[in-house]
């Protein structure tokens, strides 16, 4: 069993009392006032257009410190709970191994997924937003599995501090940046596996993962107490390479350029296989405060949830073993699947949301630069001669570009690149229903369909080339 917490009490204080006095989980949500967390850094540390574009240009570095969730689980019982709830196959998974966890409910609709770490043969980390801690800590505490969990939460909600430094580093230098530091050659790490490096004369643990435009990313961290004299060696020694630290505005739009979805709502607001679960979870969590947004309308929760497939992670589904939702996935395997793809906002479109902010007469919802993003869950409607074809989340306005961009989930029908589409910015009810949203009116935008990862070479991120092989 889990060896720590206490038993769990239920009580009104839980998402699911919270849900039936709300008498709609769709109501809920989009009476929410609950913003995007912002990072506790600065906004900028130069510009946030020339931050942008390190990431293509230099070298690019993402202070991953404060924002999410790190759930440490340890014990003889660790791969059974994770196989248990991810859709992912563990045949070969282990020590020094990372993979993107998925989990579902038993409708084979996504829960959560965060990035799971190996750190040794029988502790793993995952580190991700909170639906994905709570949803393995609730399996934990209730499933008889002998483990032992340590919750690092995010700084919003962790008094304590934090436990580690984390940070990533993203562009075409990076490799330069880490062999200037190291002295000579890189030891050998392989796509989404673990090594060591040593900075500052500090052991930094080391996870090669997916770059942008081809180039190799990587993700160190380490005890929180060496975080600053890491950070000031990668900083000095990746000055003549161009590297260049981000500030929170700039970070907030690399999901969207990277073609990843951040935040997709989690399939727990209904059904009675959730409820022992809505009724663990408290009322004030991430899930059960968090806003929902955007023109996409529907008055049941269930049109909101998202399949793998939808999300890009139809890959990882492996049936060799048994897990939640298996059955529904196995069904869902040999239907027809959304596509996940980039679309590039019309620029005179673009032009006439901002143009609505000056003078007389009505106006758009304001699109803040970078990063127009005011809800937790942002759903767009895209139309195709004026019929639903699928959601838009968060848009971005990116330097690399030029130009507004997001990451769709689309109709097979209109998923090729060059496909015309329109997105309806703009709340429906006129940005009624939230304090923190203006009085506006809905106004289309056009948008063309374009391959996601956004970046250049995206068919290279997921090479499995090692650091010294590059």
């Amino acid at each position: 069993m889990a060896t720590q917490g206490e038993p769990v009490t239920v009580t009104s204080k839980n998402l699911d009392a919270k849900l039936q006095q709300a008498g709609n989980a769709v109501d809920m949500l989009r009476r929410s006032s609950a913003t995007p967390d912002s990072l506790p850094i600065r906004a900028e540390f130069t510009n946030w257009r020339d931050e942008q574009e390190a990431w293509r240009t230099g070298a690019a570095l993402f202070d991953q410190s404060h924002h999410m969730t790190d759930l440490y689980v340890e014990g003889p019982d660790a791969i059974r709970l994770l196989s248990a709830l991810g859709v992912n196959s563990f045949k070969n998974f282990g020590c020094n191994r990372a993979k993107q966890l998925v989990a579902c409910n038993s409708d084979g609709f996504v829960i959560a997924d965060a990035v799971l770490f190996g750190l040794e043969p029988e502790r793993f980390n995952i580190v991700g937003r909170p639906s994905m801690a709570d949803w393995v800590e609730f399996h934990a505490r209730t499933g008889g599995y002998d483990v032992v969990l340590h919750r690092d939460d995010r700084v919003s909600r962790n008094p304590f501090g934090r436990r580690v430094y984390r940070f990533e580093m993203q562009g075409p230098n990076v490799l330069d940046i880490l062999r200037k530091i190291n002295g000579g050659p890189l030891p050998e790490i392989r796509f989404f596996h673990l090594g060591d490096l040593v900075i500052a004369g500090r052991r930094v643990r080391a996870l090669r993962r997916r770059g942008m435009c081809g180039a190799p990313g990587i993700e160190i961290w380490g005890p929180v107490a060496d975080g600053p004299a890491v950070l000031d060696a990668l900083m000095t020694a990746g000055a003549e390479f161009g590297l260049r630290r981000c500030g929170a505005r700039a970070q907030s739009t690399f999901a969207t350029e990277s073609g990843w979805i951040a935040s997709p709502l989690p399939a727990i607001y209904s059904g009675d296989t959730m409820k022992a679960y809505r009724e663990w979870l408290s009322a004030d969590s991430f899930d059960a405060t968090a806003s929902l947004g955007g023109s996409y309308c529907s008055m049941r929760i269930e049109d909101y949830y998202l399949t793998p497939w939808d999300l890009g992670y139809g890959h990882f589904v492996k049936f060799e073993h048994d897990f939640i939702g298996r059955d529904a996935l196995a069904v869902r395997a040999a239907q027809p699947h959304r596509r996940k793809v980039s679309l590039s906002w019309d620029s005179d479109d673009i032009l006439r949301v901002f143009e609505s902010m000056l003078g007389e007469g009505d106006r758009a919802k304001y699109m803040e630069m970078p990063a127009a993003h005011y809800t937790t869950f942002a759903y767009d409607a895209v139309l195709r001669d004026g019929k639903g074809v699928g959601i838009s989340t968060y848009v971005v306005y990116t330097s690399n570009g030029r130009e507004w961009i997001s990451t769709a989930i689309v109709d097979e029908a209109v998923a090729q690149p060059g496909t015309e589409v329109t997105v309806l910015w703009g709340e429906s009810d006129g940005g009624a229903a939230k304090s923190n949203i203006e009085s506006h009116v809905q106004m289309p935008v056009r948008a063309i369909v374009v391959p996601s990862p956004y970046s250049d070479r995206a068919d290279e991120h997921y090479s499995p080339y090692s650091f010294a092989a590059v």
